[in-house]
Order: structure tokens, then sequence, then C-alpha cells
């Protein structure tokens, strides 16, 4: 069953137009946003005016006087995404452990549509959901990646080391240093809560540890920057990934 939520910014309001036209419910917009408004009639997209009532919803964000009602894509499961794909060594996957900051979590997927990842692996329970500061943080790309619903991490990474992936978590401490390391398997990469990182029990089904060598003036990157890195340098090693 699909879920809606509200998205807002005119950049991620305008991608999601652009690519996925029939998800939007509705656009609600100011009356000096020319564009906006030429694209929703030009994609047969239901237009209503964005009064300031409605504009106290979104107080706190910035909505640039555009916000749109859209209809979120049920996640996959597991077992449907394997089946309606061919699974090769240029396949990646990126697993969210536990990230809580949706900002974090928008900032990824953002991420992995620009290297050309497969699939967003999301928790049901300990992870923050698709919403609209999401959808806006990843610049309309929640849309473009599909997003695979999972309930325990250890046992979903042990099912897709049964399909042949390779499974990457990333530390601080781990031992495999990433400018390394030959990525010629199916690849899932596990990204960990921002103040925890990986579970012990998570890191144990990793196959690799990737660790990311910086100036020790830096303790540490973020998740999502961390997450940045990983993806170009895996990415780097697979065009085809970027030619979908």
């Amino acid at each position: 069953m699909n879920d809606t939520t509200y998205i807002y910014g005119k950049h991620t309001v305008e991608e999601a137009i652009k690519m996925h036209p029939h998800r939007i419910e509705c656009v609600y917009v100011g009356p000096h946003e020319k564009e906006i408004i030429g694209l929703a009639r030009k994609k047969n997209v239901r237009i209503e005016s964005l009064d300031m009532r409605a504009l106290s919803n979104f107080e706190d964000v910035n909505h640039q006087h555009v916000v749109a009602l859209v209809e979120v894509p049920a996640p996959l499961t597991l077992e449907a995404f394997l089946h309606d794909r061919e699974i090769t060594a240029h396949t990646a996957l990126v697993l969210l452990a536990e990230i809580q900051d949706p900002h974090n979590v928008g900032a990824i997927i953002r991420s992995a549509a620009a290297f050309g990842v497969s699939g967003i692996l999301i928790p049901e329970r300990r992870q923050s959901p698709i919403t609209g500061t999401v959808a806006k943080v990843s610049a309309g790309m929640v849309f473009a990646v599909p997003t695979i619903a999972i309930g325990n991490i250890n046992q979903t990474l042990g099912a897709l080391k049964k399909h042949g992936f390779w499974i990457y978590g990333l530390a601080g401490e781990g031992r495999n240093p990433l400018p390394a390391e030959r990525f010629d398997a199916p690849a899932v990469f596990v990204i960990g809560n921002e103040g925890e990182g990986l579970r012990e029990k998570t890191q144990e089904h990793c196959d690799i540890v990737l660790s990311i060598p910086m100036h020790p003036q830096c303790e540490s990157l973020n998740a999502s920057a961390s997450a940045a890195a990983v993806l170009y340098a895996w990415s780097a090693q697979h065009p085809q990934a970027l030619a979908k």
C-alpha cells in the first residue's frame, strides 16, 4: 500500500513533476511561481494556490512557496527486488543501519542516485522513514532509486550473501582502506548510525570493514559524507552503473 507525504522546495517539486507526475496528487504554489505552474500544467498535474493558512503548516522548512502532496512508492520486499533484477558485479545496494537524521537519509539517497546504486535497504525499526525532508535533501532522487523494506538487518545480510553479494561495512576503525579495495562482486554498503556506528553483530556479518583515510586533524566524517566517498570509489570502478 502506498502512502502520501508533503514535499517542498522548487527543485524537489520540479524533479518530482518531471520524473513521476502520476504520483503527484496536487501542487500548491504561490502566484509568482510561473515555471512550476507551467510545468505542472504541461504534465497535467492538479494545481492549487498556496495561501497563508496552508503555509503555516510549513513554517519550519524552506518551502520557497512550492509544496506538493505526493504518493510515496511502497517499498519493495527483498524477494521482489531480487526476482525482478539481474544481479551482476555492477550491482550495488546501500543498507541504512539505523540512520536517525532525515537529512543524512536524503543525502545518502542523493549520492546513491548519482553513483548508480540499484536500491536502498531500509529497516522497519530504529530508522528515519521517507519524509518530505528526506525528499528535499535528496533533491527529488527519493523517487529515482528503489527502496526495499527489510526486517532484521543481520538476517538480511545473510540472505544477500546467498545471492552472491559481498558485504562492506563502513567504520573508522576498519582495517581495509578504501583506496586499496577492488569491488569485483555485487556489493552491499552498510552505513551505521550517526552516533554509534555499526553494531558489533552487524560488523561480524560484513565481509570487509572499510575505512576512509583522512588528515589527522579531522577525526571522522558524518554518515552521509562517508557514504558519498565510498559510493564514488565503487562507481569509479563500475562506470557501467552510470549508463543505466
